[in-house]
């Protein structure tokens, strides 16, 4: 998956410092205040390894585009790809048996009423 959408970025406009922890709660769809406890609590244990991975991604990670997303609804859908990417093509695949489905029905109650069109079709076969 080369797409923008689908890359870890630092998000600037949602940031306090660097933006990595808003850019990690964008990429996962986790609420920015959880991942940035999680980040100060780690700070602890880590012996202070936090901060210089805070800082190497700081440096490391692309400024999120401005672009990227057209609105929320587009922004929640790339989150749940980036989540569970089978997940999501299961829900696709869903989507357009239902849309088929439902033009094979229009299909045929068009056909059924309209015998000249029956005819048409059963001499292209």
């Amino acid at each position: 998956m080369n797409s923008p959408r689908t890359t870890l970025y630092r998000d600037k406009h949602n940031g306090k410092l660097m933006g990595v922890c808003a850019g990690i709660a964008d990429y996962t769809g986790v609420n920015v205040f959880w991942v940035r406890l999680v980040v100060f609590l780690s700070m602890w244990p880590t012996g202070g390894a936090t901060i210089l991975a805070y800082l190497l991604a700081g440096f490391l990670l692309n400024k999120k585009p401005p672009y990227l997303y057209r609105d929320a609804s587009e922004q929640k859908y790339w989150q749940g790809i980036r989540q569970n990417p089978k997940r999501t093509a299961r829900e696709i695949r869903a989507s357009f048996r239902d849309v088929d489905r439902r033009l094979a029905a229009v299909e045929a109650h068009y056909v059924s009423s309209n015998p000249r069109l029956t005819a048409e079709i059963e001499r292209l076969r």
